[in-house]
């Protein structure tokens, strides 16, 4: 996995504190005991229907989540057998669903149970479907992957869709949509649930193969319409070098080092940042094997950097110009001084240290193919249930009532909370609940959901 500063900040919320007891100076009396023991009763009495009335709203509010789960669970069967239907359409509006679907949600339990016909499904669309119906194919398919992890399922699904998605995307006659798709793809199933170092290296000449000749060819309009795809090549091939081994990266450094600076020439924006992104991080990795590494060629590669980290062109959109001098920046500067600019990215209670070129392109990656979901399966916390209802005090000692949520509640998507060393996920106690201004079901299910009419 990547190697990456372990670490998450929980922000605790106060808690208000009443103040001390109270010394009491009135005479013993049967008329102040019965006086006492009334008032105690009255507050006993008061909390326990406050506590009633809080477990019949938790209840109501856990029905009717469950009630919107196994509709949920109902659409989703649909969609799956819809994958499978003979209209092309009917298909693509099924794959669309579905990515929506596993982009929002934690779904680990359910697609165990259907993950064998999905495969089929999506193995027969990128076989025989057309353009978007291959694009999106290759997308649910990588997000299949991220839901079922690094275990033997995601292996088994990796090891069946590889040669396919190879094929794809070797296919210089195929649909260059398709083509993207299925480089992401990939790069990240590779990453998720490669079995052994043969299939990355394997993955990773595949990924090289498509890239490179734009590294050596003289005229970038012949490749123009290809920009975007070695973009996806490049990025996928570089996510992939973050859990190389050392010898890997020593050959790296020796054989694409020198060839990655003619693509900061590009006219893309997008393959001019990929490429200064992946040479710092190429710096970063042989930094992390040999502390005095050296690169022949830094002052004109800085010069270039420099360049484009201060353009002024007119004739680049504004909105390109203001993103390439900002990450350009940020490369010189960690090419010339060794540090990488932190940032900090908040979830729930929880934040994140993405603090060097290696979780940059990990985050990156996660965050390319599950949009804005990406929070939603990083956050998704435990609350501290079964919890206890406290009914007053009886004769027999203190009696807990416990209220247990179904198991489809709590999930979390553990895969991503390993890669980024984020540990066990969090359990709020009353305080932090109390002091944290999101609704009790966000708390436990990690944040807004898309509305069941999407999927």
């Amino acid at each position: 996995m990547p190697r990456a500063r372990k670490g998450h900040a929980l922000r605790r919320g106060g808690q208000r504190r009443g103040g001390g007891a109270r010394n009491s100076t009135q005479a013993d009396s049967p008329s102040s005991d019965d006086e006492a023991t009334s008032e105690v009763l009255s507050h006993y009495s008061s909390t326990s229907e406050g506590a009633s009335i809080a477990e019949e709203s938790l209840g109501n509010e856990v029905v009717d989540e469950q009630a919107q789960q196994e509709e949920l669970e109902e659409k989703l069967k649909e969609r799956i057998d819809d994958v499978a239907d003979k209209s092309a359409k009917t298909r693509q509006g099924a794959l669309e669903s579905l990515r929506l679907a596993f982009s929002s949600r934690v779904l680990l339990d359910f697609l165990l149970e259907r993950r064998l016909t999905l495969t089929d499904s999506l193995e027969k669309c990128l076989k025989k479907g057309k353009g978007e119906e291959q694009s999106l194919a290759a997308t649910v398919l990588t997000l299949l992957c991220l839901q079922l992890g690094s275990g033997p399922e995601g292996e088994e699904l990796f090891r069946s869709l590889r040669p396919l998605l190879v094929s794809i995307l070797t296919d210089t006659s195929a649909n260059l949509g398709a083509r993207h798709s299925c480089a992401s793809a990939l790069g990240m199933c590779c990453y998720i649930a490669a079995a052994d170092v043969e299939d990355l290296i394997s993955c990773l000449a595949c990924l090289e193969g498509i890239f490179t000749g734009a590294c050596r060819e003289e005229s970038s309009s012949a490749l123009a319409p290809l920009q975007a795809l070695h973009c996806c090549a490049l990025q996928a091939w570089a996510l992939l070098l973050t859990i190389c081994p050392g010898t890997h990266i020593n050959r790296v450094l020796d054989s694409q080092l020198p060839l990655l600076p003619q693509l900061l020439s590009s006219d893309s924006v997008h393959l001019r940042i990929a490429a200064g992104e992946t040479i710092a991080l190429l710096f970063e990795l042989g930094r992390d094997l040999e502390e005095d590494f050296l690169y022949e060629d830094t002052d004109s590669l800085c010069s270039t950097l420099r360049a484009l980290a201060t353009d002024s062109n007119k004739y680049r959109a504004k909105a390109d110009r203001r993103k390439q001098r900002s990450i350009f920046r940020d490369v010189l500067h960690f090419i010339e001084t060794g540090e990488c600019q932190e940032e900090t990215i908040k979830f729930g209670l929880e934040c994140m240290y993405v603090d060097s070129w290696v979780r940059r392109r990990t985050y990156a990656a996660f965050k390319e193919t599950l949009g804005s979901g990406v929070l939603h399966h990083l956050q998704v916390l435990s609350w501290d249930l079964p919890c206890p209802i406290l009914p007053p005090p009886s004769p027999k000692g203190l009696v807990l009532h416990w209220f247990t949520l179904p198991p489809w509640f709590s999930q979390n998507n553990e895969l991503l909370r390993d890669i980024f060393d984020l540990g066990p996920v969090l359990v709020l106690d009353a305080a932090a609940m109390k002091a944290s201004k999101i609704s009790r079901f966000e708390k436990v299910c990690g944040g807004p959901d898309l509305p069941i009419d999407s999927f």
